[in-house]
């Protein structure tokens, strides 16, 4: 036997916690059932997670969304009331900011508003997609189950975004530290070997003053290249600001070498998960369409569902419009096609999405894999050229010495 740590819902709607003793988690979560309790978390410590675990509160707007989505499909699921499972929720948040806020959104549902209005005035928080999830719900008197389909999009949602961000910041973190240490070679190691080729009075080889020359522009101007440089990375990000700077960089990045691919695929994965999700729940497909293009981070492909939309309001189908865009891969096109002729378009919409989900970490992998050793072989060759127009002028000088 084990002791496993819980923190659970009683029929009645308040909070117990606790420890107890079973041969595994799952049988620690059954024992809870048994007693007429709702599992919210089990584990070894307080602080662990399980499959029947609402993740950590952490950091960030993302992360208290996909902890409140999944608290609420679990109670709701139970047959918590609404308000009395909003109550919950704001007690177990960690983060009083957080907390705060589901206690406004408590408070406008008391007031007689719909949850989804009262999400709808938190659009910091919860997006135009989520909020007309929930109306949907409302609508259809399905909401449990509305909550359940967002938490699994949610936390999908999450883990793309993540695997992405962590596997760019050792490219990133590659590149930075490889720039420094040129820069750093240049301006204060190659300088000490001058002063000694400059007391020797020795004729320096021509590789070795390309080097001393480069050396010398570096410690002249280098403190000019660091300011023009922050100066052209704070223009650059003030112009992607706009909307014109946006959409050509949003452009241009779709054009990149791989990583163009990568952005793409993540991209449309996005779109059709979103719109697998609102079709499925009964919204419009128009509707969907406008929602989806919101959410998507790309402007130049988000701005592509507007002629996507017309297409569908002059009974065109979704899938000839999308091919017509020339902006989201052709499988996306053929699966929706097959969607349309089965009546099973939200089924295929999330297909769609799975398969561009692997996609994208397929073509991030590759990105990184050929990225990381051509930055090693770039630093590589800078140490080598610079070792060898040292050798080379210290060879010289010991043939002066003999």
């Amino acid at each position: 036997m084990t002791a496993y740590h819980f923190r659970a819902v009683s029929g009645d709607g308040k909070s117990r916690t606790g420890v107890l003793n079973a041969p595994d988690e799952k049988k620690a979560a059954l024992e809870l059932r048994r007693q007429g309790l709702i599992p919210l978390y089990v584990g070894l410590s307080p602080q662990g997670r399980t499959e029947f675990a609402m993740p950590k509160l952490q950091l960030g707007k993302r992360r208290d969304v996909l902890y409140f989505t999944q608290e609420m499909s679990t109670l709701l699921s139970a047959g918590i009331p609404l308000d009395r499972a909003l109550s919950i929720v704001g007690e177990l948040s960690e983060r009083a900011e957080f907390r705060a806020l589901v206690q406004d959104v408590l408070r406008t549902v008391k007031g007689g508003r719909s949850l989804a209005d009262a999400l709808a005035t938190k659009s910091s928080h919860f997006p135009e997609i989520y909020v007309n999830m929930v109306r949907a719900g409302e609508a259809s008197g399905s909401l449990s189950a509305i909550f359940e389909r967002l938490s699994e999009y949610e936390k999908t949602r999450d883990e793309l975004r993540g695997y992405i961000v962590s596997s760019m910041v050792y490219p990133a973190l590659l590149t930075v530290v490889g720039l420094g240490s040129i820069f750093v070679l240049m301006y204060f190691v190659v300088p000490r070997f001058a002063s000694a080729f400059t007391a020797s009075n020795m004729r320096v080889p021509a590789m070795t003053q390309a080097l001393l020359d480069v050396s010398n522009w570096v410690r002249a101007y280098g403190h000019w290249m660091i300011l023009g440089l922050i100066g052209a990375i704070v223009a650059f990000r003030l112009y992607i600001r706009t909307a014109e700077g946006r959409y050509w960089w949003d452009s241009v990045r779709l054009k990149l070498p791989l990583l163009g691919d990568a952005l793409r695929k993540a991209q449309t994965a996005q779109f059709t998960r979103a719109m697998g999700t609102l079709i499925a729940n009964g919204v419009p497909l128009v509707q969907s369409l406008t929602i989806s293009k919101g959410i998507m981070t790309n402007r130049r492909m988000a701005d592509s569902l507007e002629l996507v939309a017309q297409g569908v309001k002059r009974g065109e189908g979704i899938s000839q419009p999308l091919v017509a865009t020339g902006m989201f891969p052709p499988l996306t096109a053929h699966l929706l096609s097959i969607g349309e002729e089965t009546g099973k378009l939200d089924a295929m919409f999330l297909r769609a999405a799975d398969i561009y989900d692997t996609d994208t970490r397929a073509a991030i992998k590759r990105f990184t894999s050929l990225f990381e050793p051509l930055i090693i072989l770039i630093m590589g060759v800078a140490v080598g050229v610079l070792i060898l127009s040292m050798l080379l002028a210290i060879s010289g000088i010991n043939d002066m010495a003999m």
